[in-house]
C-alpha cells in the first residue's frame, strides 16, 4: 500500500446544503429572540441525509450488505466538542461537553455511564429497515464517533477541522477529544467495521434517527431521515479482465475481513500504518487483512507496528467514487481536501537535518517529553511464531507514549560504510526553535519481515517477572521505529491532535537512507503488536503460575525526560497448560478487562 494521495474537493450534495442552510436560518432566528440574547450560545445539532436514496451491493461470493446510508450530524452556532477522560484505570470513563464562546470556555458534565470507553457515543443512532411490503426486516442501533469521516456543509465554514480524525480503541487510552467543527458534518455510519447484514436483492426503506436520550441531552430535533435503499446482487464475474476482477476481489476481501471486529471497532482515522506493511516480505498489500482481534493490530487510531495493513477509512457518502460496488472501496478517491476529511490521511515522516548538529552538545532547561508505558495487551500463547519447533512463546502488544509537554525528536545520521547510525535528541523552546541537542545512542537497520526499517536503540525493554516481581525472561527486542500509532491522551498539555510521523513507510527510512528523523508527539503512543518477531517471551521451560509482563520505557535513561519515575507498567498473566499446549489467563487490570 502506498501513501494515499489527496483527492479533489468533495462536498455534500444539494439536499444536504439546503438542509445546512435551513439550519443556519433557524439558528439565526433563535439568536434574534429576546430570551436568547442573554443565553449562552450552544451548538445546534441536526441529523441530515446527504441523499434520498442509496444503492448497496451484496456479492454472491461474499454476501452481506453494509449500511452506508449517508447520514450526517451537523453542528451550527459553534462546534460540538466532548472531552472524554479517566483519572486512572481504577476510575470509570467520564465525558464532558466543552462549550466555547470566544475566549470564554465552560464545561457541562454529561451523565455518568453515558460512555464506557473511547470509541464513541454508544447506541447513538437508531436504524429501522422495512421491505417493499412494509414488513420490518431490521432494527438496530449504532455507535457514533464525532471524529468520523466529515466535511463542510457551507462554504464559509472553517477550511479545516481542528478535531482529531478518530476515536481511539486502544483499551488503555486515557483521554480523548471528540468534535464536529462549526459548519461541518460528521458521518454517522459505523463504517466497514460493523458486521454486514443479510438482505435479499430488492428495495427497502431505511429510517434513521438519533436516539431519544441523545436528542434530549444535546437538544437535537426529533426529525428522522428516510432513505430509499436498493440492494443489488453482484458477482466478481461481472467484471471482465483480470485487473478489474482482482480489484473487485480486493474490495470484497476488505469487507469480509473487517466484519470480524464488530461494531465497537468501527472508527478508524488515518489508517496510517497500512502503508508500512509494504516493508514486510510476508505482507500482501493487495488484500489488506487486519490482524487478529487479540493482536492489538485491529482498526484503532492506526494499526500499530505489525505485518497487517490497517483497515480502510470510513468513506463519507458524499465522497465521489470512481466505479461501482466494492471495487469503489479499493479505488475511491480518498484523502483530505477542501471540505473533506475522510480519515485516510497518512502524515509523512518529519525530515531530518541534512547535516549532523554542530557546536557543543547541551541539554537546555526547556520542556521535555515524558515517556510512559501502557500495560501490555493483545496477550496470547504462540507455538513457535519464530519458527523454532518445540517452543512455547508468550506474545503481547506494547505501547510507549509521550505525555509531554514536549515532543520527542531523534535524528539518526549514517557514516559511510557503518551499519549503525549515530542518534541525537533535539530540544526546542516555547516558540519551536531548536536550542540544544545531545547524543543519545544509535539506530540500526532491522531486516526482518514485518520490520525492515531503522530502529532507535534502547527505547524500551520487555521483561517477564515472577510473582514476586523478579526478572525471569527478557525479550531480545529493545530497538524501535518511533511513530504516532495511537492517540493515548489528547487532553494532556500541548497534545497534537493531528500528529505527523504516522506513516512508517516515510517515518522510519529505508535500507539505503543516509539519515532518519523519528518523532513521538505529545499525547500519542507507539504500539508494537504481538504479531512481530521479538514481541514475545520464550516460556517453554517456565513453570505454570503468576507472572507480570513489564513494559519499561527508556530503560537506560539515555533519553532526556521530565520524569523517569513513571516509565514502567506491569500486566499480570497466569500461565497454565502443558508444554506444546500452554495457556494464558489475563486478569483485568483494575477496570480494564481486555487481554
Amino acid at each position: 500500500m502506498t501513501r494515499l494521495q489527496q483527492s479533489r474537493t468533495s462536498c455534500l450534495t444539494r439536499p444536504s446544503l439546503a438542509a445546512a442552510a435551513a439550519i443556519a436560518v433557524t439558528a439565526g432566528v433563535v439568536a434574534a429572540a429576546p430570551d436568547a440574547r442573554t443565553a449562552e450560545p450552544t451548538p445546534k445539532l441536526s441529523l441530515i441525509a446527504a441523499s434520498t436514496s442509496v444503492t448497496l451491493d451484496s456479492w454472491k461470493e461474499d454476501p452481506g450488505v453494509y449500511l452506508d446510508l449517508g447520514t450526517y450530524l451537523t453542528s451550527e452556532n459553534g462546534a460540538f466538542e466532548l472531552k472524554v477522560t479517566r483519572k486512572s484505570y481504577k476510575d470509570r470513563v467520564v465525558a464532558q461537553q466543552i462549550l466555547r464562546d470566544g475566549k470564554k470556555t465552560r464545561t457541562k458534565a454529561l451523565p455518568a455511564g453515558l460512555v464506557n470507553d473511547f470509541t464513541g457515543l454508544p447506541d447513538f443512532t437508531q436504524i429501522t429497515l422495512t421491505d417493499a411490503a412494509g414488513s420490518k426486516v431490521l432494527e438496530r442501533t449504532e455507535a457514533f464517533c464525532p471524529n468520523n469521516a466529515s466535511g463542510r456543509v457551507r462554504p464559509d465554514a472553517p477550511a479545516n477541522s481542528k478535531y482529531p480524525e478518530s476515536c481511539p480503541t486502544n483499551p488503555f487510552t486515557l483521554g480523548s477529544v471528540w468534535g464536529v467543527e462549526n459548519g461541518w458534518a460528521s458521518n454517522t455510519y459505523s463504517a466497514y467495521y460493523s458486521a454486514p447484514i443479510q438482505l435479499d436483492p430488492g428495495t427497502y426503506t431505511a429510517e434513521i434517527n438519533v436516539s431519544e436520550k441523545y436528542r434530549d441531552l444535546f437538544g437535537i430535533a426529533d426529525t428522522p431521515q428516510t432513505v430509499k435503499v436498493v440492494v443489488r446482487e453482484r458477482s466478481w464475474e461481472d467484471f471482465s479482465g483480470s485487473a478489474s476482477r482482482s480489484s473487485a476481489k480486493t474490495g470484497a476481501s476488505m469487507h469480509g475481513a473487517h466484519a470480524q471486529h464488530g461494531a465497537h471497532a468501527q472508527h478508524t482515522a488515518q489508517a496510517g500504518h497500512g502503508a508500512h506493511a509494504e516493508h514486510g516480505a510476508a505482507a500482501d498489500t493487495s488484500t489488506p487483512t487486519p490482524g487478529a482481534a487479540t493482536s492489538g493490530a485491529g482498526p484503532s487510531y492506526n494499526a500499530g507496528h505489525g505485518p497487517y495493513p490497517s483497515a480502510p477509512p470510513a468513506l463519507p457518502w458524499a465522497l465521489k467514487r470512481k466505479s461501482l460496488g466494492r471495487q469503489a472501496v479499493a479505488g475511491a478517491e480518498t484523502g483530505d481536501g477542501p471540505g473533506q476529511t475522510d480519515g485516510s490521511r497518512q502524515a509523512p515522516g518529519a525530515q531530518p537535518h541534512t547535516k549532523r548538529p554542530t557546536g557543543k552538545a547541551s541539554v537546555p532547561d526547556v520542556p521535555k517529553p515524558d515517556l510512559r508505558s501502557l500495560p501490555a495487551f493483545g496477550i496470547t500463547v504462540s507455538d513457535g511464531y519464530e519458527e523454532v519447533p518445540g517452543k512455547d512463546y508468550l506474545a503481547f502488544s506494547a505501547n510507549v507514549w509521550n505525555a509531554g509537554p514536549a515532543k520527542l525528536v531523534v535524528d539518526g545520521f549514517r557514516s559511510p560504510g557503518k551499519e549503525v547510525m549515530d542518534a541525537y535528541q533535539y530540544f526546542y523552546d516555547a516558540d519551536g526553535k531548536q536550542v540544544g541537542y545531545t547524543p543519545t545512542g544509535g539506530m540500526e537497520w532491522d531486516p526482518r519481515p514485518g520490520h525492515e526499517h531503522w530502529h532507535f536503540l534502547d527505547f524500551a525493554s520487555y521483561r517477564l517477572l515472577t510473582a514476586d516481581q523478579k526478572e525471569t525472561v527478557r525479550s531480545g527486542k529493545e530497538a524501535f521505529c518511533l511513530a504516532n500509532t495511537d492517540a493515548v491522551d489528547y487532553t494532556v498539555k500541548n497534545a497534537a491532535w493531528h500528529p505527523g510521523n504516522t506513516d512508517l513507510s516515510t517515518a522510519c527510512g529505508y535500507e539505503n537512507s543516509i539519515s532518519v528523523r523519528e518523532v513521538l508527539d505529545v499525547g500519542s503512543g507507539d504500539t508494537y503488536t504481538q504479531d512481530l518477531p521479538g514481541q514475545s517471551f520464550d516460556i517453554t521451560d517456565l513453570p505454570n503460575g503468576t507472572y507480570y509482563i513489564q513494559v519499561l520505557a527508556n530503560p537506560e535513561n539515555r533519553l532526556k525526560e521530565t520524569d523517569h519515575s513513571n516509565n514502567s507498567a506491569l500486566r499480570e498473566v497466569v500461565l497454565g497448560g502443558e508444554k506444546g499446549a500452554r495457556t494464558v489467563t489475563v486478569p483485568p487490570h483494575y477496570l480494564v478487562d481486555a487481554n
